[in-house]
């Protein structure tokens, strides 16, 4: 359900380079307390149903922590950090969803925190300055940093290249590219209205 949500955010020729979560350190700290209650209740129950056999109602109790529990694991499964060859995008929700996403061509710096056990467990802080409205994004104890700060910055870099994989070339290159686009289009693997795009895109940059 989730893999069908994100696909349908993608856009055309859009593709997932890296999805992350919070470290399970996040997870693990969340439902500590309500581990430690279900077994406690669990424990309390079973002690008092030795004497009090209508004390196993007291199984009742356990929902409680439990239904927490469930609730923070679905809130921790759900939030999710994409990095595409395009974008980054935060989603968030449960049954409802937050989108939040920055276009690599706005992306000015990319920062990353790790501390020593951070280091150790492979989890840190990536901060995205861009140029955006949002100006800036704080993505807190993710798994594999450097993965994701590598990912962006990599799908950048690839941003020079257009979307069927030749890079942009220069003023002076031009014509030979839209030679080329032009061959693609006669051989089917672009349509009529790419092909005219890219070469008004190719015609502007002379």
């Amino acid at each position: 359900m989730a893999d069908n949500y994100i696909q349908d955010l993608l856009g055309e020729n859009e593709r997932i380079l890296l999805v992350t979560r919070q470290h399970w350190f996040v997870l693990f700290s969340n439902i500590l307390l309500e581990i430690l209650l279900i077994v406690l209740l669990v424990a309390g129950v079973v002690a008092l149903s030795l004497v009090y056999p209508v004390a196993t109602v007291g199984y009742v109790l356990v929902l409680v922590p439990l239904a927490g529990m469930i609730r923070d694991i679905l809130i921790w499964s759900n939030r999710q950090y994409i990095v595409t060859n395009r974008r980054v995008i935060q989603i968030s929700g449960v049954l409802s969803k937050n989108v939040v996403d920055s276009s690599l061509e706005k992306v000015n710096d990319v920062k990353m925190s790790q501390s020593f056990f951070g280091r150790l467990f492979n989890y840190g802080d990536i901060e995205i300055l861009t140029a955006s409205e949002l100006g800036v994004n704080l993505f807190k104890h993710i798994g594999n940093p450097v993965g994701f700060k590598t990912a962006m910055l990599n799908a950048k870099e690839d941003m020079g290249f257009d979307e069927i994989g030749v890079r942009s070339q220069p003023a002076e290159d031009v014509p030979a590219m839209i030679a080329k686009l032009d061959e693609l289009r006669k051989k089917g693997i672009i349509s009529e209205s790419e092909f005219q795009r890219k070469k008004s895109d190719l015609l502007a940059k002379m």
